[in-house]
């Protein structure tokens, strides 16, 4: 349990502080038009999507004596730390060269990201075939990850909060502990993924992958409901800091604080959703998470802002109106976490038994397109959030010429945050929680047949 919870610690840093500040990065620090960044971001996310069918090939028909899924996970970890750390370094050029820069940078990280989580993934149902000990294994993974990440935030709130240059001594330290994370993990793991259930050794086409998937209803099922859960996290990441500074007013110093908040109560809303999964169901956990998620992504679109004269020391003032509302936001901040630590465990957990479906159970297959359908997704979701921005008005840095310009969006680009932070990830949850009122835990539905 703890070598498969600090399996997912290096990507699951990588992912948070990426959902959290690369956007913001990309339109503040380098200089980047919103729909540019958006794009850029799509990018990342198509070319992390296209890898995974491939990886997840290979991985199931790599033989080792360490199973097929360590040898990947060993490679790729130095270069998941080199490329993490690159992210964060702005290039000397034009827009055009910064574009080429981080476009290519990207296409390098996310290929070391798959290589590693990827396989990773694919262990927690060839580990054990008993439902509760998966569940407690994703727990663990999950428990891994957002430690990792809320690690990962308490640096970045630490360096940037002293400047901006702080990006590039961040990316230089969760670099590190990424790839040392993922080594640790390799060498916990190796007894037992010696032992692990191994992957089919036959060979399929595209064709047939995608024959096989489309025929597993439940499969089809957890893909949609992962899906719609990480748009709407994903997008409520990428807007978050935008949706603090400049629709709620909250001061710089105090917002790069915030998003800590939201890695502790979704660790605890991790652990309690897990406790009652393997006592009530994985579904009645989805209504009940999913629900207060529901409830929090609305308070958060109707939310009064803090006003622009705000500070530190005001905000910790007990009888200031500004103290009572910073209050509020923090609340639902904890509110938001918490439900959505329903998007971590849940498809995850349920992922085994849609694989179980299949009689030849190839964990990598259904795991990589798993991931893939989730990436394209969420590509298209930060698209769509820099289209919005850009038709909104929003201004960017590079729009700004004057540093004081930015301080003030148009109403319609912050009724637009407002949106992105608020109705549109509750509609993508509620619409998750309608796919799966059918979904039968009390025993496996009948096995399809496959040829």
């Amino acid at each position: 349990m703890l070598s498969y919870g600090l399996g997912d610690a290096g990507t699951g840093l990588a992912a948070t502080q990426l959902g959290f500040y690369l956007f913001p990065f990309f339109i503040g620090n380098a200089g980047l038009p919103a729909v540019l960044a958006g794009s850029i971001l799509m990018v990342i996310k198509l070319w992390d999507a296209i890898n995974d069918p491939l990886i997840g090939w290979m991985s199931d028909h790599t033989n080792t004596r360490w199973g097929p899924r360590l040898p990947w996970m060993m490679g790729a970890a130095m270069p998941l730390g080199i490329t993490l750390a690159a992210m964060w370094w702005v290039p000397p050029g034009d827009i055009t060269q910064k574009t080429t820069y981080y476009i290519f940078m990207a296409v390098l990280l996310m290929t070391a990201y798959t290589c590693v989580n990827l396989p990773f993934a694919a262990l927690s149902t060839e580990l054990t075939e008993e439902t509760s000990i998966r569940t407690r294994l994703n727990a663990a993974r999950f428990t891994g990850s957002i430690l990792a990440g809320l690690s990962g935030l308490v640096i970045a709130a630490r360096l940037l909060s002293e400047s901006n240059a702080g990006y590039t001594s961040m990316g230089k330290i969760t670099g590190a502990i990424a790839t040392i994370a993922t080594l640790v993990s390799c060498w916990g793991l190796a007894p037992f993924a010696k032992k692990a259930r191994k992957p089919i050794s036959k060979r399929e086409t595209f064709r047939l992958q995608l024959k096989r998937i489309l025929r597993n209803r439940r499969f089809l099922q957890v893909i949609c409901l992962y899906l719609l859960l990480w748009c709407g996290l994903q997008l409520m990441q990428t807007v978050s800091l935008i949706y603090l500074e400049e629709v709620m007013n909250v001061p710089t110093e105090i917002s790069k604080w915030i998003p800590i908040p939201f890695q502790i109560s979704a660790l605890v809303g991790l652990q309690v959703w897990s406790f009652y999964s393997n006592k009530f169901g994985r579904i009645s956990a989805l209504y009940w998470g999913g629900g207060l998620w529901i409830i929090a992504c609305t308070l958060a679109m109707i939310l009064p802002p803090l006003s622009q004269s705000s500070t530190g020391l005001i905000l910790f003032s007990v009888d200031n109106l500004d103290s009572l509302k910073m209050i509020a936001l923090i609340i639902v901040i904890l509110m938001v976490g918490f439900g959505a630590s329903t998007a971590y465990l849940i498809p995850w957990s349920l992922l085994p038994d849609a694989i179980d479906e299949d009689p030849e159970k190839p964990a990598g297959i259904y795991t990589a397109w798993m991931v893939l359908i989730q990436k394209l997704g969420i590509g298209i979701s930060v698209q769509l959030l820099g289209v919005l921005l850009s038709w909104s008005g929003y201004r960017s840095a590079i729009n700004c010429k004057e540093l004081i310009e930015c301080l003030e969006q148009p109403n319609t680009a912050q009724i637009t945050i407002r949106i992105c932070m608020g109705l549109i990830p509750a509609l993508l949850v509620g619409t998750g929680i309608l796919i799966m009122r059918r979904w039968d835990e009390r025993g496996k539905q009948q096995k399809v047949k496959y040829s």
